[in-house]
């Protein structure tokens, strides 16, 4: 399974990023690697449940 992100680096020399299905919550890290263990936590946690009050997610609608 791939997902997408999005991600920048801080002045401080941190890394924050989201992911793309999920864009209200952030996460950072100290390098690539590590905000990557950040994201996949996040996603273990947000798909771990039926529904999370207060949790966003961007889908795709389809107009014909």
């Amino acid at each position: 399974m791939k997902l997408k992100f999005t991600h920048w680096s801080e002045s401080d020399g941190k890394l924050l990023g989201y992911l793309n299905d999920f864009p209200d919550h952030w996460t950072q890290g100290d390098d690539l690697e590590d905000l990557k263990q950040h994201l996949r936590d996040l996603y273990k946690m947000f798909s771990s449940a039926e529904q999370i009050p207060g949790i966003r997610k961007v889908f795709e609608l389809e107009i014909v």
